[in-house]
């Protein structure tokens, strides 16, 4: 090769190399700035408010299922998508509240500090109707909501039930650009959470959740950001699928168990294990339903009262 074209070749690739690395450098300072210029001090605009849609037949008041949805945002359960599963459980004799706590017109714009007081809020005010009971209330949560049904449940002694579809026992962080926040809040404070180290960005940048998931969870803070599920005052249902590429929920409701066993946890709780990935828990309503006939209807209070001319399916 001649020299000319050598030293040319050379230049290319110096030029190439130096500007990976001033690219390189780029996205770095990008994200230290991201991080350490974001607000941690003040709450989120709209910090408290959701949105709720009661559903609640005409008749005697009715035990309250309150459908959580996840990091998809908005209320997920007011949507056509879960209307045939609201039906049924109003059919089988419960009230039905569906709330959104983040994403949308009137709450907050990102899952960053979502205040577990305006949760409680919006539940006791649909308790106000003469269609729901005062005294029973059922969570239902997937995946972010099943973290939120969790943490309600172990910071507030109304709740009766929680049912969690794959769910995590570790508060993770706000999902902001900066990562930096909880993703929680009570009375103004944050809970404690997790955070994102610095060795997940490249997973994080290529879009590997779930290792992203897994290094938050391997970090030293992490056993301080568990959930005190064992301060839950009701039964406790977790389905949780054997390969799930967002998170380790099996393994996370496992350690749930555990701590529930260790703490001589006395209301019944049960860990269901499906094969496939994040959303195959929510594909198993029947097992729900089935749950809740035999561990939370039986509860004082939490009896289901199905309208005579209801059809079950």
């Amino acid at each position: 090769m001649p020299a000319t074209r050598r030293s040319r070749l050379t230049t290319w690739a110096l030029r190439g190399l130096l500007g990976l690395l001033a690219l390189f450098a780029l996205l770095v300072g990008y994200s230290l700035y991201v991080v350490y210029s974001f607000d941690t001090e003040t709450l989120p605009s709209l910090h408290g408010e959701v949105d709720a849609q009661l559903y609640a037949p005409e008749g005697p008041p009715r035990p309250l299922i309150v459908g959580l949805g996840g990091a998809e945002g908005g209320n997920s359960w007011a949507s056509d998508r879960w209307m045939a599963q609201r039906d049924r459980f109003q059919a089988q004799g419960y009230a039905f509240l569906s709330l959104g706590y983040f994403g949308m017109p009137g709450t907050p714009e990102r899952l960053d500090r979502i205040a577990l007081d305006g949760v409680h809020a919006a539940i006791q005010r649909a308790q106000q109707s003469a269609a729901v009971s005062k005294q029973c209330v059922i969570l239902v949560g997937g995946s972010k909501g099943a973290e939120l049904a969790l943490a309600m449940g172990a910071h507030y002694p109304d709740i009766d039930a929680v049912v969690a579809l794959s769910p995590a026992d570790t508060v993770f962080p706000a999902h902001t650009d900066a990562m930096t926040t909880s993703s929680w809040s009570k009375d103004g404070q944050p809970l404690p959470f997790a955070p994102m180290p610095w060795s997940a960005t490249w997973d994080f940048l290529r879009g590997d959740i779930g290792a992203v998931m897994q290094r938050i969870l391997d970090g030293e803070a992490a056993p301080a950001a568990r959930i005190p599920v064992e301060r839950i005052k009701g039964p406790l249902l977790l389905v949780a699928a054997s390969e799930d590429e967002m998170w380790p929920a099996l393994g996370m409701s496992q350690r749930i168990v555990e701590r529930l066993d260790a703490a001589g946890f006395d209301h019944a709780h049960r860990l269901i294990e499906v094969p496939g990935g994040h959303a195959e828990s929510i594909r198993h309503f029947d097992r729900v339903e089935a749950f809740l006939r035999e561990h939370v209807a039986t509860l004082p209070d939490c009896a289901p009262r199905p309208q005579p001319s209801a059809i079950q399916h």
